[in-house]
């Protein structure tokens, strides 16, 4: 498990001189799934209502002024959908929850178990959120309890649903003085799984043994399972429309407002980058749109060039509420997905465009 602040080692891609946002690490203490094929995002099963530990680390090569610059940062903690479909019907599905289960949470705080964490908020009105303050410098583990499991979201059928998974992200800020907005610095998250009770360790269990069975060339197809959880960064979208896709809310709002749908999940993750380098997006260029445009969207299509044929296609109001879409994610769609996005006549005339009619 490479937790390069535990073994003390010199992190990679981080400048020599002190950098703008610094660089944090957060480890979730629960086994990955074994059966995650490499290049795809690691995996973890967790037991509802189970108490896991977060540990919250910082760069202690970081110079003693950041460390006192960074004095007591804020983070927030959510547990959102990571499922295209249901992030745009997050809110309804959440009311959906809190009516079949009056007066639970989805995400709560075990307070009596967490070292380090000051003014712990747990917001009513967000079931899904919890909020604290914590000082870098010294021991900070967070443990969560997660009482929705995956299978609460899936559509019903005959029994034996797969289970949507979450992302449990968190999105860590520097408290802005004298009424100023919070500062964003860092936000990091990892994919899990809910189950009932003890459900996590059978289907840990199950896994193992799937993958013990396979021949030996096939198993060097996936992952080599962690005791630990790292949450991977977030990769911040286009930073020219606020809000379009970031991980953290807009800063008039500060950390108690509720993000968007996609604001809350980036399937897109970075490694730490230098400043000059940290994870924007390149600037649709307006020249770029002109032309006739290309009658069918490539699935193989970037970010960028599926951004281009929104705007060919006259759909240039939906390119913020898409913005993080590739060719792939948009053929994914279903007609009834996309009239759910774009409304009835938009929804089935992109429907009809992507499909050439």
């Amino acid at each position: 498990l490479p937790l390069s602040y535990l073994k003390q080692e010199e992190l990679p891609n981080i400048p020599s001189s002190e950098p703008p946002c610094p660089a944090f690490q957060y480890v979730l203490c629960a086994a990955t799934s074994p059966a995650v094929k490499q290049q795809e995002e690691t995996l973890t099963y967790l037991n509802q209502g189970q108490s896991y530990e977060v540990r919250m680390l910082c760069d202690p090569k970081l110079s003693d002024a950041t460390h006192r610059a960074l004095l007591c940062p804020q983070s927030v903690v959510r547990v959102v959908f990571h499922d295209r479909r249901l992030q745009y019907t997050e809110q309804q599905q959440l009311d959906g929850w809190r009516w079949s289960r009056p007066g639970d949470r989805i995400l709560d705080i075990d307070v009596p178990l967490s070292v380090g964490v000051i003014e712990p908020q747990v917001l009513p009105s967000q079931l899904n959120t919890v909020e604290f303050h914590w000082d870098p410098t010294k021991r900070t583990s967070l443990f969560l309890q997660v009482h929705c499991i995956s299978t609460e979201f899936t559509p019903r059928k005959k029994g034996g649903e797969k289970g949507v998974p979450f992302r449990l992200q968190i999105d860590t800020f520097k408290p802005g003085d004298k009424g100023l907005p919070p500062e964003h610095l860092h936000s990091a998250g990892c994919l899990i799984k809910v189950f009932k009770p003890k459900g996590a360790d059978r289907k840990l269990k199950t896994d193992r043994e799937k993958l013990e069975k396979q021949p030996l060339q096939e198993r060097d197809k996936y992952q080599a399972a962690c005791e630990s959880t790292v949450f991977v960064e977030v990769c911040v979208g286009a930073l020219g429309v606020r809000g379009a896709c970031s991980p953290w809310p807009d800063a008039s709002a500060g950390p108690s407002s509720p993000l968007s749908p996609l604001a809350l999940t980036s399937p897109h993750s970075c490694k730490l980058l230098s400043p000059d380098r940290l994870c924007s997006s390149p600037p649709l260029a307006l020249d770029t749109l002109g032309g006739s445009p290309v009658e069918d969207l490539n699935p193989g299509a970037s970010i960028l060039e599926t951004q281009q044929w929104l705007h060919q296609h006259r759909f240039s109001s939906y390119c913020r509420l898409l913005a993080n879409f590739t060719g792939t994610d948009l053929l994914k769609l279903t007609r009834q997905d996309l009239i759910q996005i774009c409304g009835a006549a938009d929804g089935i005339r992109l429907c009809n465009a992507l499909r050439a009619r």
